[in-house]
């Protein structure tokens, strides 16, 4: 764990669900009043990680119980999971690496900050950013500054930023195979996805957003047309000869 009081807030890291999870939460005082969240994500990982050997879902896939015996947060993510797999035309699908195994990470972590935020929101917090593996929730401004802006790395540059959005209520997602190798597939070869380096997807929910980028991502170049109608999202999508496409909303800050 590393955590840091600056002059106004406090910031936090931690190494949970096989990630580093940020919090920044610039109107609170006492690194203690982010512990909520910190166990909040302790309890997620517990619950949905597929390589702890206890989680509930490690042993749902071992059939050591059915479904419906799952805790209720369970049966709320594998419902939308379901709902996603219709939205996306089967390119959002728990079995997409495996016909056997269900593994909802494509879902969970965003779900996860979202649900987080909320927790922030009941506490009072109003100007904060969590962060969980580079995808972001970002509420009021980094203090002293109006808003947050959060640059969107490069695939193949890694020092460098493809583009910066700025908000003040934004989440903000990123699916590419540049930091993880292939671990996005194509739930209907199942082959690892093809066609695009990364994609980006920005919106008001993290959940949709993180299940939407995978989505993109696995449906290689048939994404920015499909990206192009989502309601309430936009989409920066970068090709493999390195083409931006973006949509025409997507919330660039002007250079």
């Amino acid at each position: 764990m590393v955590a840091a009081t600056a002059a106004r807030g406090v910031h936090r890291v931690e190494q949970i669900m096989g990630m580093p999870i940020v919090v920044d939460a610039r109107d609170v005082d006492g690194d203690g009043a982010l512990d909520p969240l910190f166990d909040w994500f302790r309890f997620v990982d517990e619950t949905f990680s597929t390589y702890k050997s206890d989680s509930t879902i490690s042993r749902l896939n071992r059939g050591e119980f059915a479904v419906g015996d799952a805790p209720v947060v369970v049966h709320e993510v594998l419902r939308r999971c379901d709902e996603l797999r219709a939205e996306t035309r089967g390119f959002f699908d728990v079995h997409a690496a495996s016909d056997d195994q269900l593994d909802p990470s494509g879902l969970v972590k965003g779900w996860s900050v979202d649900r987080a935020a909320a927790l922030a929101h009941d506490l009072g917090w109003r100007n904060y950013a969590i962060n969980a593996g580079g995808d972001m929730r970002v509420v009021g401004g980094a203090l002293p500054h109006p808003e947050w802006r959060v640059g969107i790395q490069h695939p193949l540059m890694r020092d460098e930023v493809v583009a910066v959005v700025a908000g003040t209520d934004l989440a903000v997602a990123t699916s590419g195979g540049y930091t993880r190798g292939d671990h996005v597939f194509d739930p209907h070869t199942h082959e690892p996805a093809q066609g695009l380096l990364s994609v980006t997807i920005v919106g008001p929910n993290l959940a949709n957003a993180d299940a939407y980028a995978t989505a993109a991502f696995a449906m290689g170049e048939r994404a920015p047309a499909w990206i192009a109608r989502l309601r309430g999202y936009e989409g920066l999508a970068i090709t493999s000869d390195s083409r931006s496409l973006r949509t025409p909303g997507f919330p660039l800050v002007a250079e």
